[in-house]
Order: C-alpha cells, then sequence, then structure tokens
C-alpha cells in the first residue's frame, strides 16, 4: 500500500521504470532545483569555529501557568540549574530556585506550585509564598515509579505508576495519585503492566491502557471493572491523550489506518478520526491541549515540513496571527485559559541553533518578545557567541522514487554560495533504526555545511514519521538489502539531479547511522569514499540478541517486551535464517571487502551496543591491513560521552572527511583534546593530531 495514490498513467511509468532498471526513476524535482539556485545566490559564508556547532541551548524547559499568567523556566548555569519565574502582564523575571538537578518542570493544575522531576525524584516547589516545598516522591529506584501526569480533576496532585516486585518479574503494578506533600492514594492495581490511565472530572479512573501479553489493550472502567475497548498489536501505535466528551477518550494512533492521527475513541469502541495530516505524509508529532480541560486543541506534524493546525475555527484566527508575526518559524503553543490568560509562543527553526519565546495576548492579538535563549560552551558552561542564522544552512524535504516503487524521504543540506555539483556530499543516515530526521536545527549538518559538503540525510523505509506501512516496508531487512538499497539510491538520485561531487562522497553515522555507514564503505566503495561510524554495531542481529540477554532490553522495551515488539518490525531474533542473513551481510562477515578507510568510536559504558564488537571488528580489519582509526573512549556511553569527547570527535571526522574527500581542513585542536586524543585513540589510522 502506497501513501502516495498514482494516477494510472503514473503507475505505468513506475512500473517501466522497475522493469528497465536497477537503479531509481528521478522523480521530476523543479522545487529541488529551485532550491540550489536559491543557495548558490546566498554569500559564502564564512568558516564557524568548530566550539559554535557544539554549544547547547542555557533554557533547559519552560513552561506557561494553566491560568497563562506565570512563565517558569529551567536555566543551565553549567554546575548547576536554577528556576525563574516571570509574570506574563509585566514584570522583572527572578530566580526562585538557586539550585536543581531537574531536567523537565511542570505545573501544578492550580497554579500554585512547580513541578520538578529528575531522574531521582519528584520535588514540589511552592510559587505563592505557601508552605510545603519539598520531595513529593522518588523516582527510579527498586519500585521504578514514573509519573504519568499532574491529575487533571485535583488542584495539585501528581498520577504516578509504581511496580511491585523484580524488573524481570514484577508482581504487581500500581496506579497512584500522589499530592504535593507526598501523601499517596492508589487508584488501581493490577497483576498488568499499567502503562496510561485517563480520570474523569471527579477523581474516578475513567480509561486504563495496560499490557496483556504482547498487546497494548485499552479498557473502560464500567462500575470499577475494566472492559476492553480496544487492542493495540505491537506494531500499531496507541496513546491515551485525555478525556473526550461523552465519556470516550482522545487518542494518538495508527489503528484503522496507516498514518498515526487524533482521533475520539467511542465508549463502544469506534474509532472517530479528528485530524490526521491534509497532505498524506505525517504521523502526528505533537498534540497541544487546553491546560485545564485537557481537550485537543492544536495539531502539529514534522516529518518534512513542519505544520501547525488549529482544530476550531477560533485557534485558527489566533494562529493566523501568529504565523504572520513569526513567519517562517516551527510555532510550539502553550494557551492559558482564563480572564487575562497569555499564550507561550516557542520560534524555531533548521537555521536558528537557538530557540526564542514569545508572549501572546488573544484579546489585543498582540505578540511580545519573552526570553531569548542563550548558548553556552558545553565544556566550560561560560556563555558562548551567538551563530549568525544568515551565515547556516537551509535545509530543504527531498523526496526520491526508489527502484521498487516507493516515494522515500530525506533533507538536504547545501553549503550557502557553492556550486552544489562541485562540492563533496556527506550522507548521514539516522540511528533507531526506528527514529526519523525532522525539519529542525542539527549541528552536526550544520557544521558539515559550513565546511563546504553537502549533506544528505536519507529518511529511509523503517523511519517512524511517516506512517505504519512505511516503517514496516522494511520487512526485517536491514542488512545489505532493502533498506541500505533506500540510501544508495538516494544517494546517486542526488548525484544526477546535479548535487555532490561523484568523486567525493563520504557516509558518517552513530548507532544504527553507523552500522550503514559501514555498510556502505564495504559494499558500495565505488560510491562511498569513506565512512565514519560512531558507536556502530558491526553485526546488527548480534547486537540484538546482545541488547535482549541484558537490562537495557527492559529500558527499550518499557511498553511492550523488546522481542515482542521487534516480532511486530519484522524480526525475529529466534530464527536462525533471520539472524544467519543478517550476520552474512555484516560488515563484521565482510571484513575482506572493504577497500575504504574508516574511522570508528565506542564507549566502555555503552549498553546498546557493546564494545567487545565494536574492538572485534577494528581488530579483524587492522590484522586484513585495512585504513582504520579506532577511538574508544571508557567513560563514554550510547549517547557520546563528555562535552571534551564530543570536541574531540568532531575534530576527528573533520580531519578524515579532509584527507579522504578534500573538504575544509579542520583547524588545530587545543591542547586538551590532543591530550584525549592521545589517550583515547586506540588504532590512530592516521589521524593523530601533529
Amino acid at each position: 500500500m502506497s501513501l502516495f495514490p498514482l494516477r494510472a498513467g503514473a503507475r505505468m511509468a513506475v512500473a517501466a521504470c522497475a522493469l528497465l532498471s536497477a537503479i531509481p526513476c528521478a522523480v521530476a524535482a523543479p522545487g529541488l532545483q529551485d532550491y540550489v539556485v536559491a543557495e548558490r545566490a546566498r554569500p559564502v559564508a564564512p568558516v564557524l569555529p568548530r566550539s559554535a556547532f557544539l554549544q547547547r541551548g542555557a533554557v533547559v524547559a519552560i513552561r506557561l501557568s494553566p491560568d497563562g499568567k506565570h512563565v517558569a523556566w529551567l536555566r543551565d548555569r553549567g554546575e548547576r540549574r536554577e528556576v525563574w519565574l516571570r509574570a506574563t502582564a509585566a514584570g522583572t523575571p527572578r530566580r526562585i530556585l538557586g539550585d536543581t538537578r531537574a531536567d523537565t518542570l511542570d505545573w501544578s493544575r492550580d497554579g500554585a506550585w512547580l513541578l520538578l522531576r529528575s531522574s531521582r525524584d519528584l520535588q514540589a516547589l511552592a510559587v505563592n509564598g505557601q508552605a510545603g516545598s519539598g520531595r513529593v516522591a522518588t523516582l527510579g529506584g527498586t519500585a521504578s515509579p514514573a509519573m504519568l501526569d499532574t491529575d487533571p480533576s485535583q488542584p495539585a496532585a501528581v498520577l504516578l505508576v509504581e511496580r511491585e516486585g523484580p524488573a524481570a518479574a514484577p508482581r504487581s503494578w500500581r496506579l497512584l495519585r500522589v499530592d504535593m506533600r507526598g501523601r499517596r492514594t492508589t487508584l488501581w492495581q493490577d497483576r498488568q503492566r499499567i502503562v496510561d490511565a485517563v480520570i474523569d472530572a471527579q477523581g474516578r479512573l475513567a480509561w486504563l491502557q495496560r499490557v496483556e501479553g504482547g498487546e497494548l489493550v485499552i479498557h473502560r472502567l464500567v462500575r470499577g471493572a475494566p472492559q476492553p475497548v480496544l487492542r493495540c498489536d505491537p506494531s500499531r501505535r496507541c496513546a491515551l491523550r485525555g478525556l473526550a466528551p461523552g465519556g470516550g477518550a482522545w487518542l494518538r494512533t495508527d489503528v484503522q489506518g496507516d498514518l498515526s492521527r487524533l482521533v475520539r475513541l467511542q465508549v463502544d469502541g469506534r474509532i472517530v478520526e479528528v485530524h490526521t495530516d491534509p497532505q498524506r505524509t505525517a504521523d502526528v508529532d505533537e498534540i497541544i491541549e487546553d491546560p485545564v480541560e485537557r481537550q485537543p486543541r492544536f495539531v502539529a506534524y514534522r516529518s518534512t515540513t513542519s505544520q501547525l493546525y488549529a482544530l476550531t475555527p477560533h485557534d485558527d484566527a489566533h494562529l493566523a496571527t501568529l504565523r504572520a508575526a513569526l513567519p517562517g518559524r516551527d510555532l510550539d503553543l502553550q494557551p492559558g485559559v482564563g480572564i487575562g490568560a497569555r499564550w507561550l509562543v516557542e520560534a524555531a527553526s533548521p537555521q536558528a541553533p537557538l530557540r526564542r519565546w514569545h508572549l501572546y495576548d488573544p484579546a489585543t492579538r498582540s505578540v511580545t518578545p519573552l526570553l531569548d535563549d542563550v548558548p553556552l560552551d558545553r565544556r566550560s558552561g561560560e556563555q558562548g557567541a551567538v551563530l549568525d542564522a544568515a551565515a547556516l544552512a537551509r535545509p530543504t524535504a527531498v523526496t526520491w522514487r526508489a527502484s521498487d516503487g516507493r516515494r522515500v524521504h530525506g533533507f538536504l543540506w547545501l553549503p550557502p554560495g557553492r556550486d552544489a555539483a562541485r562540492v563533496p556530499l556527506v550522507v548521514v543516515p539516522h540511528g533507531g533504526p526506528w527514529n526519523h530526521w525532522k525539519p529542525e536545527y542539527r549541528a552536526l549538518s550544520q557544521l558539515f555545511a559550513n565546511r563546504g559538503y553537502a549533506v544528505f540525510e536519507p529518511n529511509f523505509r523503517g523511519s517512524t514519521g511517516h506512517g505504519r506501512d512505511y516503517v514496516l516496508a522494511a520487512r526485517g531487512d536491514f542488512g545489505y538489502g532493502r533498506v541500505q538499497a533506500d540510501i544508495v539510491e538516494g544517494t546517486r538520485w542526488l548525484l544526477d539531479q546535479g548535487v555532490g561531487d561523484r568523486e567525493r562522497v563520504g557516509i558518517v553515522g552513530a548507532s544504527f547511522g553507523g552500522y550503514s555507514a559501514l555498510l556502505g564503505a564495504t559494499f558500495d566503495p565505488d560510491l562511498f569514499k569513506v565512512a565514519v561510524a560512531t558507536v556502530p554495531p558491526p553485526d546488527f542481529g548480534w547486537v540484538l540478541r546482545w541488547v535482549l540477554r541484558n537490562p537495557e532490553a527492559l529500558e527499550i522495551g518499557r511498553v511492550v517486551p523488546m522481542e515482542t515488539w521487534l516480532l511486530g518490525q519484522g524480526i525475529d531474533v529466534a530464527d536462525k535464517a533471520t539472524m544467519a542473513r543478517l550476520h552474512a551481510q555484516s560488515p563484521l562477515a565482510n571484513v575482506a571487502r572493504l577497500r575504504r578507510p574508516v574511522l570508528l568510536v565506542a564507549g566502555g559504558e555503552d549498553r546498546r551496543v557493546g564494545l567487545a564488537g565494536v574492538i572485534e571488528y577494528a581488530a579483524r580489519l587492522k590484522l586484513a591491513d585495512k585504513d582504520v582509526a579506532l577511538l574508544v573512549d571508557e567513560q563514554a556511553g550510547h549517547d557520546g560521552g563528555s562535552p571534551l569527547a564530543r570536541e574531540a570527535r568532531a575534530y576527528l571526522i573533520e580531519t578524515m572527511l579532509h584527507r579522504s574527500l578534500g573538504g575544509a581542513a579542520p583547524v588545530a585542536p587545543s591542547t586538551e583534546v590532543r591530550t584525549y586524543l592521545r589517550r583515547n585513540l586506540r588504532l590512530p589510522g592516521g589521524l593523530a593530531p601533529p
């Protein structure tokens, strides 16, 4: 089934293409050519310091109170985080807490408390001068309590789910209401895992979602007893969103369809579609709700372009005002409710590394600046220089036709002012593989573009964001098969469109993207002249089995068992033939075929890609006299490690691409980076700094 129904003539053309050629047919791309011309006409960007692409924003989280009268935010100060508060009508921001470990914050329904959440605990912070600030609940730990949401039926309470017994064999699960003093009320106890719940206005449990076998099952509570209404197999997405009028439930799901969308689940099990992507290309990315009544008001899609839709004509008029005031921005809204309430408006862009926040007054339809994010140096925590957006790349969404007829999506970033046909091309597959690139700022792609590279980010089949059919089209073929073919064919298609120098193409990725980079260098050396692979699984099937044997599987498969979920994606780790095929097509089993230089980066604390597997692969390459460099940071995990590790890795990647593709030479590293590289470069491969 295709997401893009074709006219009869188009179907015939695609069929002819599939019969006549093993390479992808070129989809007419006038939009792409317009983009190429526009980027060539821009001024050439100055070379910006590497450190500028390694900065982080100072604002960690920001939330509007339900009544729209106050804004609170977490501000990073390097070694600590602070909580700031400002009235929306007027006034000066004031710091109300000087040190917290929290990484998210929210408001109680009555707006009297701020909820500060870290991986360890949930703290309540009084904002009206009342007594009682302190710990509400311990999170994680042996009982693994996790916060679901604030309680929509209470002035100031939260909903938690808690496990009783060990993670591998829990005895039961409890749904708890916890007030700001830490007093707990059990709303439901179950032998099945509780995933989500909906509370009615009287504080009673109305809907319950739990795991039963390998399915997610949504129950309606009738006179205190759960009655199943909807079953979702592991390949489906089902997320409860709140109580709908008439006793139904709001649901984000792809059940009875392909794309994830907003629906209303009726008490009799019927599904009523409320909103789906008008372009029929994207899954729902976000549902924005009324903070008091919890009714949906806006729906956002962010798969190819950022689109925001209002669900009522009244809100649509306000959205039109915001679009006119903040053109070309990806808008994220937090509407306040009540007399004098303001809205909090976040404006972001792929060309802007820092976000900006504005206040919107729906009574006067005025938009006023509130707060600009501040860049912080990752290593020192000191404030850095703001990047000039005019010097940064402007990405565009691209679509091509694979050799089997499927339309595939991705993004292209071009360096400003350069001839697209003459620049080297870097292909960057995403990790996951069940993930996708979005139309948002990405530091690595901006760094590459600033160094004069075109950057291609393919959202190959198996990626999320484009519907269930798009995900399942991978059919578990994650070796050198259909998924990798999308990446290769997309790269060749771009070259055919006059983007990139055919003799200077590299491939760079992390996690599954690193695995794809190794596949590219191993099996398509005529196309890819160099590969950089960070935390890569050298054998995808082996890594899946390894993850299933360690506690990481419990984290990854936190809703349904990971093995069950993988079956829904077309991968049976117990099937010997499937695992044998993945191994036979792996970089590990094809060391002899590799004839391009590779850079490998691994972490000693990585719980998803075992260090031993990467070292074994590097050793085999070295014994076979291949051009390989290996960096191992014993302290780094799967996320890349410390700020110093990230800076050193960026320098190595720049050096590798310069050496193999003739791109811009990297600026010499600092003394700290040199010391780090001398300590952690196990196989220098010619990359050791002078």
